[in-house]
């Protein structure tokens, strides 16, 4: 990222901003200098300084690229020559290249998907193993795609960036790959059960970005569409409905924001009785706005504009950001309320707490599993573990019996997709503290 100006930079710019100058006033007699004189002279309004580092604003142009190598070389040399530098890079090498570092898993039918990077696999190895093999202290892992050996054949400086998947079977995927590192990325179809990308299959240009499944044959695209369709921002503007085997620029256009938001995207829930499709536009980083497709037409989801909004089955759950007045009752900020989709889209404003933050207590984070939420609570900034669940007509919190103190992070592994789901409420837990490195547990 360039830096800002440096000291003599800044001289040079306030060097520049001279005080305008009154225009010359006519000589008068003195007599009539003795009329009315308190009339103030009023000067014409300056002409906006031109900024003379507006050409940093050019990203990729080969002036602000200049730059950017010349301070990053220096900034080398600086670090380089420093005592001691050569042996800490070595170990934070040893650190990042360690086979002892956790392979965290996200779960996809009857599999457990892991990215691994190491000294031999250095762009790393898209892989997966089942649960019973997880559990074991050397797993077998079974390769879905070697990102070193692709780069290598296709001669390209390949990033891992992820991969999309289409349930309920999960064979078929959207695999993002990104040229060194940058926030463009190309996506390809990849078939993670004949382990390539599927000949004739989707694909789309280096761009930054965003594709959803809505079924085999359909994909929501955010991209680049040529003029007019990126946000102020550089990112999507426009959401297309892309059928497949017609070409790119058929796509219809389904939605889309402003150029001064930051982007716009879509989430198609495929939990079956609850499918859903949500469109996005993001005003900032804090605020947005949402609509759902309902039939053939979008309906605006009323909500606070800061709130973190997410529906969950028949139920929906508002994160908010700021006090929220409701009637007469006032919800603070950093409280988590549930209530009931339909009614809520309804208009009808009914909700529980689930969370509601103290001077000590403040909510770090939720997730669902499929009669559960799991909560993680910062309890005098260390993490607690509580659930939950819907009985009896109320919900009823349990605090889990998890390390403390210390920091926690926990993720569902219930698949929403599966009617009878043997991992419905099961989840990763990982453990770590002053002391103690990161631990995973179920």
């Amino acid at each position: 990222m360039p830096m800002g100006p440096t000291p003599r930079q800044r001289r040079r710019l306030l060097s520049t901003l001279a005080l305008p100058f009154l225009p010359a006033l006519p000589l008068l007699p003195l007599a009539a200098c003795t009329m009315p004189a308190a009339t103030p002279v009023t000067p014409p309004p300056a002409e906006p300084a031109l900024d003379p580092y507006l050409w940093l604003e050019d990203v990729q142009g080969e002036r602000a690229l200049a730059w950017v190598r010349q301070r990053n070389a220096l900034t080398e040399a600086e670090l380089q020559a420093r005592p001691g530098f050569e042996a800490l890079r070595q170990q934070i090498r040893e650190v990042l290249d360690s086979k002892a570092q956790i392979p965290y898993v996200v779960r996809r039918a009857g599999w457990l998907y892991n990215f691994w990077r190491d000294a031999d696999y250095p762009r790393g190895l898209w892989r997966r193993t089942t649960l019973q093999d997880y559990r074991n202290e050397e797993p077998r892992w079974d390769t879905v795609l070697d990102l070193d050996a692709l780069a290598a054949a296709e001669g390209e400086n390949w990033v891992w960036a992820g991969a999309s998947f289409l349930g309920p079977d999960y064979r078929r995927c959207m695999l993002a790959l990104s040229r060194g590192g940058a926030d463009a990325t190309v996506v390809r179809e990849f078939d993670a059960i004949d382990k390539r990308f599927v000949p004739g299959g989707f694909e789309l240009p280096e761009a930054k970005t965003r594709v959803v499944w809505q079924d085999e044959d359909h994909l929501y695209v955010g991209t680049d569409f040529g003029p007019g369709s990126l946000t102020d921002s550089g990112y999507p503007r426009l959401v297309k409905r892309w059928r497949r085997g017609l070409p790119l620029a058929t796509a219809r256009t389904v939605f889309e924001g402003e150029r001064g938001d930051v982007s716009v995207s879509v989430s198609v829930d495929h939990t079956p009785g609850h499918e859903r499709t949500l469109f996005v536009r993001a005003l900032d980083f804090y605020n947005s706005r949402l609509w759902l497709l309902q039939g053939q037409r979008l309906v605006e989801v009323d909500k606070p504009a800061d709130a973190q909004l997410a529906f969950w089955r028949e139920r929906v759950l508002l994160e908010l950001r700021s006090d929220w007045p409701l009637g007469q009752t006032h919800w603070p900020a950093g409280t988590l309320l549930i209530g009931d989709a339909a009614a809520h889209l309804k208009g009808q404003r009914s909700y529980q707490a689930l969370f509601t933050p103290t001077a000590t207590r403040a909510l770090a984070g939720w997730d669902m599993g499929r009669d559960t939420v799991l909560l993680t609570v910062s309890d005098n900034v260390a993490s607690k573990l509580e659930e939950q669940r819907w009985q009896h007509g109320r919900w009823q919190r349990r605090e889990v019996n998890a390390p403390f103190p210390g920091t926690l992070s926990a993720a569902t592994l219930h698949d929403p997709l599966l009617l009878a789901d043997p991992l419905a409420d099961a989840y990763l837990l990982n453990v770590s503290d002053f002391l103690r490195p990161d631990s995973l547990q179920q």
